[in-house]
This record gives structure tokens, C-alpha cells and sequence, in this order.
């Protein structure tokens, strides 16, 4: 547990070996509103360096209550750097995780040595796309309980496992496995922090982060790497035109959702891993000139 400047405390995991030589990765859970599920990925590349989760504020293990805002996630960051004794480091965003890293790089751009962004951000046009594939992979019962279930003020426990799970399976390319996969999320990403989701995705669509794409062309740093699955709802395309316009790597894991560590594990762990040790030597590369 680390306690911040506004006495939050935030609950934190290390995992890795220390290397001077070598940049420490910090993993930034999407949501938002929910606690950090990315331990299985830190799993894949913890033998190459030290990595850092946590649970951002409001979720899982750092309870809290107050308004959610873009620039007091940024200064939570800031502070477990801090914490953490690190000056720069490799960021490694998943979902609306990305969203954050790009925003933590446009306020610390010097503390950002690195950059992997998976299953995000998305460059508009991309939400009427997504909700088009959702529905699609809904059939037409689903969709009515779904929406029954919205409807619904307070769900009960067994309610709300159910419309978690009816909202999250379309996230999976693997239909066989979608359902088992989403049920798993459902029953341990509880409670959902829905006041949280709300205030920020506010804030992102108050200040899209796409609005910055030229301030972050030149802050993101070389080597940097988008990666997304093809069969995610949210369409690859959005991520593809996102790298053109940054200049960066875009690489498209074949079937694989919106979790591609999943599906695609084999694949997925190629790719990050390839990624991070990219990040890494061009992290130390930069100190060396410097």
C-alpha cells in the first residue's frame, strides 16, 4: 500500500528483478472503475525487468471517494513513481489504461521512457463500429436481458454477475470460450466503480486525447508499439490509423479480442515481449547519449 499526497492509499504489486540498467515497466489497468487484472501479463515479461501494477484509486484495493478527474490519475502516477524510486519508465497501458498513459506522457513527457499501448487508444470513428459488432455477437435474447437488466437500479449480486457478463463476452473474438472468459471477469472485478467509469470517460470526451495526437508525434518515444487484437469489437483500423499518425509500430495479433493475452497467448507474449526489450534498449540508449 502507498499513500498519497490527499491520504489515498493505492494498493500496489511488484514483481521482476531490479537491473540499473534496465527501465521498470508499469502496468495501467483499463476500466475504468474496475481493479487491476494484469497480472497475467506482467507473468510474461517479469523475468526481462522489474514491473509495477496497481490498483488505481476507487477500485479493488485503494478505496476512496471523491470526483474522479484526468489530471488526479495523472498526479496518483506521478506520485508512485515517486514512490516507486523511479525517475523514467516504461509505460504499459491496456484499454482506457492506454487513454492514461497517453495523458501521463503528455503532462511527464521526461518520465516516460517507453511507451506499449494494447487494445488502444482508438481514433474516431470507432464507437458506432464497435456497438455494431457487439450487438452482432448478441443474440437477440441476450440483447433483451441485457437491457432489462440496465433498466434495473439495483441489481442484486446474481444480477449484476449476469449483466457484467452479458455486457463484457463481446469483448472476445473465441466465441466458445467468450462467455467462460467474461463470467470470470464478472465474478472478480467486483464491485464496478460505475461513478468512476462515468466522470472519466466524461473527461476523456471533454479532452479527447485524439485532439493531442500531434503534441504526442512528438513526445512518444521512439520504439514505441501499438497492439490489438483482429478480433476485437472495437475495430483495428482505428488503432492502425492512431499509428500512421504517430509514426509508430502498429502490430495486429490475429484472432484475438480485446484481451489478447487469452487468446492468442503464444502469439500476444511474442509480441510484448519483443516490444519491452525494444523499449528497454532504447531506454538505456537515450541515458548513454545523455
Amino acid at each position: 500500500m502507498i499513500e498519497l499526497d490527499d491520504g489515498a492509499r493505492l494498493r500496489t504489486w511488484t514483481a521482476g528483478r531490479a537491473d540499473p540498467g534496465r527501465s521498470p515497466v508499469v502496468m495501467l489497468h483499463g476500466g475504468p472503475g474496475v481493479p487491476d487484472y494484469l497480472a497475467p501479463v506482467a507473468g510474461l515479461i517479469d523475468d526481462l525487468c522489474l514491473v509495477h501494477r496497481y490498483d488505481q484509486r476507487g477500485t479493488g484495493g485503494s478505496p476512496w471517494q471523491g470526483a474522479h478527474t484526468i489530471a488526479r490519475h495523472v498526479r496518483d502516477l506521478a506520485l508512485l513513481l515517486d514512490a516507486w524510486g523511479h525517475d523514467r519508465v516504461v509505460l504499459l497501458g491496456h484499454s482506457f489504461g492506454t487513454n492514461l498513459a497517453g495523458y501521463f506522457l503528455l503532462a511527464h513527457p521526461e518520465r516516460v521512457a517507453g511507451l506499449v499501448q494494447v487494445a488502444g487508444p482508438f481514433l474516431e470513428p470507432w464507437r458506432q463500429a464497435d456497438r455494431a459488432a457487439q450487438r452482432a455477437r448478441r443474440s437477440e435474447e441476450q440483447q433483451a436481458r441485457l437491457d432489462e437488466l440496465d433498466a434495473i437500479g439495483s441489481r442484486t449480486d446474481a444480477e449484476e454477475i449476469e449483466y457484467l457478463t452479458l455486457s463484457w463476452f463481446t469483448d472476445h473474438a473465441d466465441r466458445t470460450r467468450a462467455w467462460e472468459w467474461a463470467l470470470a471477469s464478472a465474478r472478480t472485478l467486483r464491485p464496478v466503480n460505475y461513478t468512476m467509469n462515468a466522470q472519466l470517460n466524461a473527461a476523456a470526451k471533454a479532452d479527447p486525447l485524439e485532439s493531442h495526437v500531434d503534441e504526442l508525434r512528438e513526445r512518444v518515444p521512439p520504439g514505441a508499439v501499438i497492439i490489438g487484437g483482429s478480433g476485437d469489437s472495437r475495430p483495428a483500423d482505428a488503432l492502425r490509423r492512431l499509428g500512421t499518425r504517430l509514426g509508430r509500430e502498429v502490430v495486429i495479433v490475429q484472432d484475438a479480442g480485446h484481451f489478447p493475452w487469452l487468446e492468442a497467448p503464444d502469439r500476444f507474449g511474442a509480441v510484448l515481449r519483443a516490444a519491452v526489450r525494444r523499449q528497454i534498449r532504447q531506454a538505456r540508449r537515450a541515458r548513454t547519449q545523455s
